[in-house]
């Protein structure tokens, strides 16, 4: 079942255009890499997904009761953001913000789901530790765990295991596809490590001078004529 439907976008800011002609469809399920050069539009893409940037033509289809607003988030961190001075338990809870509406204050249903979504993190034993003070590993468990709590459907991460030493990203990389096969989640990644999509995505989305939408295999394909393979 298709979630998301993208129909010839065309990404950009104000009357700059970055990339046009692009559709693609994410279906429940899908582990969706995007991969591309450097500047090619793939948090531009990311962003018009989330509604945060308007796309400068095409479409963005969600399916019944799927909105922007109920798909968890994982942005590139700024150092600003690694510095914040709140605890592991107020940023995880955060994500519930977004869910049913505007409420002042933490619902029962809440605290018991950033109580679960720490546990599935593995980060429970961190909960009144302070964010800045944890490595950038526990960090990105925390997000993640903040951005499970804004939804169960979808994630989008963006090049989620940026700056991190192999044996994290390792582990990362596990995490997000067990959440992917084990629990059901669909992930849409940012990822500038092709061997890894490769081995981990069910579809690549390949942008740039060249554009490709397909399966891991198709992919594999694509990329050995691209290099004249």
């Amino acid at each position: 079942m298709s979630q998301i439907k993208c129909k010839n976008l065309t990404l950009g800011y104000g009357s700059q255009e970055i990339l046009s002609g692009l559709s693609f469809e994410v279906n429940r399920g899908d582990y969706l890499c995007i991969v591309g050069s450097n500047g090619s539009g793939k948090t531009t893409l990311m962003k018009t997904v989330l509604g945060l940037t308007k796309p400068l033509g095409g479409s963005i289809e969600f399916s019944d009761g799927l909105s922007a607003s109920g798909i968890g988030y994982l942005p590139q961190q700024t150092d600003v953001q690694r510095d914040f001075p709140a605890s592991v338990y107020e940023i995880v809870i955060s994500g519930c913000l977004g869910r049913g509406g505007f409420h002042p204050f933490y619902t029962k249903a809440d605290k018991a789901l950033a109580a679960q979504a720490m546990e599935r993190m593995d980060i429970k034993g961190l909960k009144n530790s302070c964010y800045r003070e944890l490595s950038g590993g526990q960090q990105q468990r925390v997000l993640l765990a903040r951005a499970l709590c804004a939804t169960r459907d979808i994630l989008l991460l963006d090049e989620p295991v940026a700056g991190l030493d192999p044996k994290v990203t390792a582990d990362m990389y596990a995490l997000i596809d067990s959440l992917n096969k084990n629990d059901g989640v669909t992930v849409i990644m940012i990822s500038h490590d092709v061997d890894k999509a490769l081995r981990y995505a069910s579809h690549i989305l390949h942008i740039g001078t060249d554009i490709f939408f397909g399966t891991r295999a198709e992919y594999e394909v694509f990329k050995a004529n691209r290099n004249g393979g």
